[in-house]
């Protein structure tokens, strides 16, 4: 499985969006964004810094960052870009990169650590007001809040990562309202809401090869009826975090513990029905390389030196605990995220 730049770029943008992050300038290969608090907090790992900022109430300076998901074509267009343009300047052509509009649309400030400067600063140290009058001076490095780095954010990247974990602790637990519309709003009755509690369960199956299912079940909390495809239901309701004017939550029958120990009983009755041929081939595969590690170690294990003979048996144990490990099949279920979604009654 892998995803393409623009797959990667809309899981990005939905992440920068729902954390409330201010987006500078974006085009289909980059975005730039100041971060919110929120996802500075869980993507720049400055835990003194934010403790500071808590001990004292000092308004917080949050990174900016420039994400490029598509690095080869970003840097093409910001080369083609970058061309150095000739100028005659005190009798001598000198040549000077242009300015960030010169870059095509959605590249201009963005185009950190590609060669490309902002408009009226010069890639040529002496063209500066105090290179005029003091000569050449170093160039200081841009640290701090203000500066913007450039990351690359494909699939597999460290950054990506970063954020699909992010993303997965703060998604974790959910209460979600179906939004009524506008009409509901202005009516004079209120509308019934049924409270669901919804699972997406990770059902790994693993041996020496592994196979992944995800299993989203919801059981009403009302009458107790259990939807295999949960995500089938929300998909077509458009939902809110908050409680919309206008309605009211029916009474639960059943507890959020009750509701679950449904769901798990429902999905255990499920997993048992399924073909477990590939189990039965893992442990035989399992026991022939346990064969051959004792068919191995069978003349090593009679060295009559004892404390070779010791180093042996640790080693012959470990061996044969680690091919257990890899090739007996093994069963794990995990809830990857759950909620509470309240809708409309039909």
């Amino acid at each position: 499985m892998t995803l393409s730049p623009a797959e990667v770029r809309k899981q990005v943008m939905d992440y920068l969006e729902v954390t409330e992050s201010t987006i500078l300038e974006a085009s289909p290969l980059h975005v730039t964004v100041k971060l919110s608090p929120r996802a500075d907090r869980m993507l720049t790992d400055r835990p003194y810094y934010w403790g500071f900022v808590e001990r004292t109430g000092v308004d917080p300076e949050t990174l900016s960052f420039t994400f490029v998901f598509d690095p080869e074509k970003y840097d093409e267009l910001a080369a083609q870009a970058a061309a150095p343009a000739a100028r005659p300047r005190g009798g001598a052509n000198r040549q000077q990169l242009p300015a960030a509009g010169g870059l095509p649309r959605g590249l201009g400030a963005a185009a950190e650590g590609s060669g490309v400067l902002p408009p009226g600063v010069s890639a040529d140290p002496q063209d500066s007001i105090l290179a005029r009058y003091f000569g050449i001076v170093p160039a200081l490095p841009r640290i701090g809040p203000g500066m913007i780095r450039r990351e690359d954010v494909t699939y597999g990247s460290k950054r990506l990562r970063q954020i699909w974990s992010a993303a997965r602790d703060e998604g974790k637990c959910l209460q979600l309202f179906e939004d009524p519309g506008l009409r509901q709003r202005t009516t004079l009755f209120s509308a019934a809401y049924e409270p669901w509690l919804g699972v997406c369960y990770k059902v790994e199956m693993t041996c020496d090869l592994k196979r992944e299912e995800l299993h989203f079940i919801g059981v009403s909390l009302t009458s107790g009826l259990i939807v295999p495809d949960f995500e089938a239901r929300l998909a077509s309701r458009e939902l809110t975090p908050r409680l919309p004017e206008n309605i009211h939550i029916q009474p639960s029958e059943l507890s959020v513990a009750a509701g679950a120990d449904r769901l798990e009983g429902y999905l255990t009755s499920k997993l048992a029905l399924l073909d477990y041929t590939w189990a039965e081939e893992a442990r035989e595969r399992l026991e022939l390389e346990l064969s051959i590690v004792d068919i191995y170690y069978e003349e090593l294990l009679k060295e009559p030196d004892e404390e070779k003979r010791t180093g042996i048996e640790e080693q012959y144990n470990r061996r044969r605990k680690e091919t257990s490990w890899q090739y007996e099949p093994q069963i794990a279920v995990s809830a990857v995220t759950y909620g509470l979604f309240h809708l409309r009654s039909t």
